[in-house]
């Protein structure tokens, strides 16, 4: 399947995803990957939560929603990586694949006024509500960008303090450009990412992948070891996993078990990359 088939697909299920207003329409249904249940089973009740439901159910805190905007929880993702983050006042952080805004405005509220909170995404409708929903709400310390991770994220070298992201590597197709890329804008030293994402027990040749499961961040997975191996591949350091869920049982897609993990790694100055 061609890299432009893939995207295309993307573009096309988060952008009615984002004019939809949640996830119960297009990929990353409740029911499918990304806003299911961390538990692996799937059934009817689920694809009736609302997504701020959705959102607790894969680790959100539920008085953190209540202090972002109700319209920018969409009820998708596999994770909660913001809780992980450690986020602190006065700090750059930059989520990749930001969506209608969720982690962008919970990260604005820690780093407050003295820090910023920079939302990257190559979808206009979500860039085009993400920002609707910061000006309506008075937020003056965020930004939304358009950018394709494996093309060049929009942003300075060596200035961003965290990178999260939530179940969004999985879209990419080179996935050693994604973290080539996010190692790039972290500082120097110490920088850290923090992500959500989901791991198979089998990888799908990209040649004969499906382009609605890849949307769905399941023909898109790589094995738990393949995924850390790319991390290190690519410069960072204290690869560690800090939760680790199953998310689908193997009967629910093709005899593949996959599963949830949130991922920290650091940024130390000192890169030795390696090729594949």
């Amino acid at each position: 399947m061609k890299d432009d088939t893939i995207k295309r697909k993307i573009k096309e299920s988060y952008g009615k995803i984002a004019m939809v207003g949640n996830s119960s329409e297009g990929c990353c249904a409740p029911d499918e990957c990304c806003g299911g249940s961390s538990s692996g089973s799937s059934n009817s009740s689920q694809t009736m939560m609302s997504p701020a439901q959705i959102a607790e159910n894969i680790g959100y805190n539920t008085n953190d929603l209540k202090t972002i905007p109700e319209s920018s929880i969409l009820g998708v993702g596999c994770g909660a990586p913001v809780n992980f983050a450690n986020i602190q006042e006065g700090e750059v952080v930059v989520d990749i694949g930001s969506g209608g805004g969720i982690d962008v405005f919970l990260s604005a509220n820690r780093v407050k006024q003295s820090g910023k909170a920079i939302g990257i995404d190559m979808t206009d409708e979500m860039l085009e509500k993400a920002a609707s929903h910061a000006k309506q709400n008075g937020y003056t310390n965020v930004e939304f960008k358009k950018g394709d991770i494996e093309k060049g994220i929009p942003i300075n070298d060596n200035s961003a303090d965290v990178v999260i992201s939530n179940c969004v590597i999985n879209l990419t197709i080179d996935k050693i450009a994604a973290f080539k890329e996010i190692y790039r804008i972290l500082k120097t030293s110490g920088g850290r990412m923090v992500i959500s994402d989901l791991v198979t027990s089998k990888e799908v040749d990209p040649e004969s992948a499906d382009s609605d499961k890849w949307c769905s961040c399941i023909d898109g997975a790589l094995t738990k070891e393949h995924y850390l191996d790319s991390i290190r591949k690519t410069g960072f350091s204290n690869v560690e996993v800090l939760e680790e869920k199953l998310y689908m049982d193997g009967d629910s897609v093709e005899g593949r078990r996959i599963t949830s993990l949130v991922i920290k790694a650091v940024k130390t100055g000192r890169r030795e990359e390696l090729e594949l």
